[in-house]
């Protein structure tokens, strides 16, 4: 009967979201704030024009809120053809075919994409955010552009407006900025700032030399959230260390002269249902394309991991762990093989470079070490893998591996929950990621621990089906419980409770220059 009852929640629930959304949004403009856009436009040498959907975690979470309740989403332009494509004041609708909101693109130049990208957003704000052991790097020109860019960002908010009241939502630490600044443009506005990457300690937050401006433009969001409660903690501290702001006892706000703004968890989710998901019974299928590409015969057990290049995923330690799987458990020699799909991720950026070319090297040592011309235990396919793609890799998989250092939620693992309609496969997810504390029934472990994570994978190659099924069941309740649309539905809920008490919340004569007092 329970397992019933589960089933009928994971059929029902993204609907009832879906409506609730809908009915939230009704009669306020949506104006999402994100560095990456959702479609981008891209010029290929026989000059034809494509349009290619990311498939970064940030998009994944957030456009289902504006397919269900329309809005403009504001991005950085950043495909070769996007400036050919854009058609009235820098945008366009999307999705292409089925149109439900629009896209507005900010023209950035190589300049301030080199000091706001992958100057201070990613050598500074990254790995200060991530224990990933890689040193920030502060530059005070990378900080300049990085304020230059929210400013543009923000202009282009306040431009898109179409009253004075919109509810805007700024996506991540490319913004932190942002919200002070269109609260100075659009003080009726309310502002959610989502923070997708964890928050620091105030200790290790302090090296920040602009640590007093970062906090200054977060507060002047309505509400802030984050992806753990943990999360939530460690700002509220920064924020009480760095200006002894008052706390509440619920710990859920903080008070900056008499302007409240709330601090809230809300773990980031995939949408239960979209196009890119194959049909119920699509498994087999699947599974015999994903072998047939890779010339796998049936007798080999396939793993799969789904990442970016990036050091906070741990690739070099799930590596690891498979050599000690092989060194352990050789009953696994030529019948098990592990395909990384491995984004390219923040080019040019030395900590980047020198990850791929270890990632690389470990793995070829690996193979060199157990693989023979017939065999080959690692695979790694670099590059864009499209939203159909990677859900048809999830199928086949008999294992899924997430192996983050440090990741704020990871929307892979939910992704490959999703995909699970036959309610086979077992999910092998880092503890450190902020989704281990949802999906409880994945085999957690610490990825520095190799031996620990070579027996999570022996165990998963050797569960049963039945125990399968019951964990995965349990997993896809709570993705489909609590999914994309859920998670939008909850922070628009509060910022239409934010919206509709503004008069008490939003100072009357100057909110920018009350907080910039409060704050100095």
């Amino acid at each position: 009967m329970a397992e019933e009852l589960a089933r009928r929640a994971v059929r029902s629930s993204a609907p009832r979201t879906s409506r609730r959304l809908e009915d939230i949004c009704a009669g306020a403009q949506v104006i999402v704030v994100a560095n990456r856009e959702p479609y981008a436009h891209d010029r290929l040498s026989n000059g034809r024009i494509v349009v290619t959907q990311s498939s970064s975690g940030v998009v994944n979470a957030v456009e289902p809120l504006l397919r269900a309740c329309g809005g403009v989403w504001v991005a950085h332009g950043s495909g070769t053809a996007d400036m050919d494509a854009a058609l009235e004041r820098d945008g366009l609708d999307v999705p292409p075919g089925e149109p439900r909101y629009r896209l507005r693109r900010v023209w950035l130049s190589q300049d301030e994409q080199q000091g706001y990208y992958r100057g201070f957003a990613n050598e500074a704000l990254w790995p200060l955010c991530h224990r990933a052991h890689v040193r920030p790097i502060f530059r005070s020109a990378d900080f300049e552009a990085y304020a230059a860019v929210n400013g543009r960002f923000a202009e282009a908010v306040c431009d898109e407006a179409s009253d004075e009241s919109p509810i805007v939502l700024v996506q991540d630490y490319h913004f932190a900025l942002a919200p002070q600044l269109i609260r100075e443009q659009l003080p009726l506005s309310t502002i959610v700032s989502f923070w997708h990457i964890p928050w620091p300690e105030w200790q290790t937050f302090e090296i920040c030399p602009w640590r007093r401006q970062i906090l200054q433009g977060l507060l002047g969001s309505s509400i802030i959230g984050f992806q753990t409660p943990g999360d939530c903690r460690n700002f509220l501290g920064t924020v009480e260390h760095a200006f002894e702001a008052p706390i509440d006892s619920g710990g859920e706000s903080v008070s900056v002269r008499g302007r409240r703004v709330l601090v809230r968890a809300y773990p980031a989710s995939v949408a239960w249902t979209r196009p890119a998901q194959p049909p119920a019974g699509a498994a087999e299928n699947s599974d015999e394309s994903v072998r047939r590409e890779l010339g796998l015969p049936d007798s080999v057990r396939i793993g799969v991991g789904v990442d970016r290049l990036d050091y906070t995923k741990g690739l070099e330690e799930k590596f690891l762990a498979i050599e000690r799987l092989l060194e352990s458990f050789p009953e696994f020699l030529d019948r098990f093989v592990y395909i990384q799909l491995a984004e390219p991720s923040r080019l040019g950026i030395p900590a980047y470079d020198a990850l791929r070319a270890r990632v690389r090297s470990t793995a070829g040592r690996i193979n060199r070490r157990f693989g023979h011309v017939d065999y080959c235990p690692i695979v790694i396919l670099e590059g864009h893998h499209n939203p159909e793609d990677v859900c048809r890799y999830l199928r086949a998989a008999d294992l899924c591996c997430i192996a983050s250092l440090h990741d704020g939620m990871n929307l892979v693992s939910k992704e490959f929950v999703r995909a699970r309609t036959d309610e086979r496969g077992v999910l092998i997810l880092s503890a450190f990621a902020g989704a281990a504390r949802e999906l409880t029934d994945a085999l957690i472990v610490n990825p520095y621990d190799a031996d620990g994570t070579a027996a999570a994978l022996a165990a998963a190659l050797t569960m049963s089906d039945e125990e399968q099924r019951t964990r995965m069941r349990r997993m896809r309740h709570v993705v489909a419980r609590f999914d994309a649309h859920r998670w939008g539905a909850d922070m628009l809920a509060d910022a239409a409770d934010v919206r509709s008490r503004r008069g008490a919340l939003v100072a009357a004569s100057d909110p920018g220059a009350e907080l910039a007092a409060a704050v100095s």
